[in-house]
């Protein structure tokens, strides 16, 4: 990934010389396409300042605008050269578009570009089962869903059902997916707090990303608790 020095500074154009800036898909001067940069800015691609609460309606009409200048057919008689790197944008520019359109992908990514370390998807499935990693305030009600995941487990080997059990689940399933909802509501908090300090110029530090991790963490806990109820109850 280039360097913050390397990210704004301008490079020429290969046709007409003019500048460009890191990540800009066209030149601006020209119109024509210009070399895929590996390891760009997602943020950029779009001509967007690295904040968190964008506007996702203009995201998506920018990428269509987009995505129309870099369809193949507008390249059948370019040069192998400029095929070559609009089919490499437009697989950039796809990738850059499905994370900044979903919220939880933008604020990770946010999170990748700012140096932070994501817990990855398969060493938080494996802490479920790790008391040390269940949230405090959660620990009774992640207790009492083990074990009745459990025994809905065993009473489903024996081939029967108990429907009980199963309002059981499914009432903790829903107190879980509000849970989830309360964490989302959280972290676009956050988003606010980290975009109105960048506004104000103002060094937020460790503090707001570190928060951010620590809501994800939690998030992604409580997805796999809900998708745990879905799979043993076969929904």
């Amino acid at each position: 990934m280039p360097t913050a020095e390397e990210k704004f500074v301008d490079v020429a154009c290969w046709s007409c010389a003019a500048p460009v800036v890191h990540a800009q898909l066209f030149c601006a001067s020209c119109g024509k396409v210009q070399p895929a940069h590996s390891g760009a800015d997602y943020f950029e691609v779009f001509g967007l300042s690295r904040k968190l609460a964008i506007d996702t309606t203009s995201l998506e009409r920018e990428f269509y605008r987009l995505s129309r200048r870099l369809h193949p057919d507008v390249y059948t008689r370019a040069s192998e050269q400029e095929q070559n790197w609009s089919l490499r944008n437009a697989s950039l520019l796809n990738d850059a578009y499905r994370t900044l359109k979903e919220p939880i992908a933008r604020t990770e990514y946010f999170l990748r570009l700012e140096g932070v370390e994501i817990q990855e998807e398969g060493k938080q499935a494996s802490d479920r089962k790790n008391p040390s990693r269940v949230p405090d305030d959660l620990l009774e009600e992640v207790f009492e869903l083990n074990m009745q995941l459990e025994e809905m487990r065993m009473t489903r080997k024996t081939g029967d059902d108990d429907p009980d059990l199963r309002q059981d689940l499914l009432t903790a399933k829903q107190q879980f997916e509000a849970q989830l909802a309360e964490t989302d509501n959280f972290i676009q908090q956050l988003w606010q707090e980290r975009d109105e300090a960048l506004a104000s110029n103002f060094d937020f530090g460790d503090q707001i990303k570190q928060r951010m991790v620590a809501a994800l963490d939690r998030r992604r806990y409580i997805r796999n608790l809900v998708r745990d109820v879905n799979e043993t109850l076969d929904t």
